[in-house]
């Protein structure tokens, strides 16, 4: 299985190679160069354990590593949880809520960057060399990465939050790590602004090859691979205890690439009728899947800050296959995309970007209210992200398909939220842990050379 960029000026590489290219040298991503139809492999992947399935999901995608390290890497990465089925379902009112916050770090994150951090230790124990990370985060990302590569050997990892945009509890989870490999810092500006930073520097071909640098956001191809295992396991279970033929899944939504996995599931063969997006009040995509107009707006500081994004990265990987995979299509899009804020998409028949997406978006009172109604109703907290899908889950429910709502991460990581819609708080040992650490972060300015220069003073 080889690698291609989106925007088609790149000779095709291998798996390993994906991986530590992170965003490609055209300052594309990387995609497989076909997609494999899996539909004959549904019944017997539908009796597999998670990390069963996990292996052979990633064994298509992953044909450079031999089979007995790749069962290794995905059996060591999900020992990490505490959970027996790694990202079971609870039955929660009238959704199945897929409860993705069972390990290290209590996000959906984990799932990816356990497998990518012991998989980039894998490559580098077999090449050499060293690798320095440079991630952005807007809340779990960072926390997620850095538990995923802490004291390896051979790698360092940098990861830039927003100042004071991620909540208290994400921050310390991030800057709480003191191992000698691991590097946060504080930018005065928003995630975008942070994310701009790393694409602009991993832009710079010949600084990205000096400095050995790699990528954990969900640019990396690894990341949104191992994201698409939680939709087989989850459909199979909602099929299999409801009857039905298809599923419909509901994903809170900031970079697009959680909903992109569940997309590239679907295009594997796995029925899905519906991806419903949901936003907050950073609704770029919603407005996108609602109108085909992808057009920038101010962030607003939300209490889902990881969904307070509003240039989703991920998001040139689906207008890639909505381009029908024809690269200088894509590239025009993405130029006036540059140059005006903004791209259309023209409607189908129907009226709709695509007749697979729903959209919607809960605001903040909305995402209350949410909470308050599952705790009220149901006894089951819900974050704040996960309340945003549920909230637009609830305009989409269908008669004929089990709706399967992504819970993103633990909500006792969202401390004021939760009181404030349900007059307590929850708790995790976890982050109780945390009350009272040692942290260690470094504010920086909003400039790409400011970053730069950090980079190579501690390499």
């Amino acid at each position: 299985m080889n690698y291609i960029s989106t925007r088609g000026q790149m000779a095709p590489i291998g798996f390993q190679d994906a991986v530590m290219t992170g965003l490609a040298p055209d300052g594309g991503l990387l995609l497989p160069e076909q997609l494999p139809n899996v539909t004959e492999k549904l019944d017997a992947w539908s009796k597999l354990s998670y990390p069963e399935l996990a292996f052979e999901v990633i064994r298509l995608f992953a044909t450079d590593i031999p089979a007995d390290d790749l069962q290794k890497l995905v059996n060591d990465s999900y020992a990490a949880f505490d959970h027996p089925e790694v990202a079971p379902s609870v039955a929660v009112g009238e959704f199945e809520i897929l409860e993705l916050f069972h390990g290290p770090t209590l996000a959906f994150k984990d799932v990816a960057l356990q497998f990518l951090g012991n998989l980039f230790e894998y490559i580098l124990e077999k090449r050499g060399g060293r690798l320095n990370i440079l991630g952005a985060t807007s809340g779990d990302t960072g926390s997620a990465a850095i538990h995923g590569v802490r004291g390896k050997p051979a790698i360092n990892i940098f990861i830039m939050h927003p100042e004071g945009r991620t909540s208290p509890l994400q921050e310390k989870q991030m800057t709480s790590v003191l191992d000698d490999n691991v590097f946060n810092l504080a930018v005065d500006g928003t995630f975008d602004d942070c994310q701009n930073i790393m694409k602009t520097t991993f832009g710079d071909v010949g600084f990205k090859t000096e400095h050995s640098l790699g990528s954990v956001n969900s640019v990396n191809w690894a990341r949104v691979l191992a994201q698409t295992v939680y939709y087989f396991y989850a459909a199979f279970k909602a099929l299999e205890k409801t009857g039905a033929k298809t599923v419909q899944f509901s994903v809170p939504t900031g970079n697009f690439g959680d909903i992109l996995a569940g997309y590239l599931a679907q295009r594997m063969g796995l029925p899905i009728s519906k991806l419903i997006l949901a936003t907050n009040e950073n609704d770029i995509l919603s407005r996108f899947f609602n109108s085909g107009t992808y057009g920038m707006a101010d962030v607003v500081s939300t209490i889902s800050p990881s969904m307070d994004i509003q240039v989703a990265s991920n998001f040139e990987r689906y207008l890639y296959y909505k381009a029908g995979q024809d690269a200088s299509k894509l590239v025009a899009l993405m130029d006036g995309f540059k140059e005006n804020g903004s791209l259309s998409i023209e409607l189908n028949e129907s009226g709709a970007v695509d007749d697979l997406f729903v959209a919607g978006r809960g605001d903040t009172a909305a995402t209350m209210a949410t909470i308050k109604k599952y705790h009220d109703q149901c006894g089951y907290v819900l974050d704040p992200h996960t309340a945003v899908g549920v909230y637009v889950a609830e305009q989409f429910k269908s008669a004929d398909a089990p709706t399967i709502c992504l819970a993103t991460a633990h909500p006792a990581k969202f401390t004021q939220a939760i009181i404030d819609a349900i007059g307590k708080g929850v708790h995790h040992p976890t982050l109780d842990a945390l009350a009272d650490v040692e942290t260690r972060c470094d504010a920086i300015a909003n400039d790409v050379d400011a970053v730069k220069e950090y980079l190579v003073g501690h390499i």
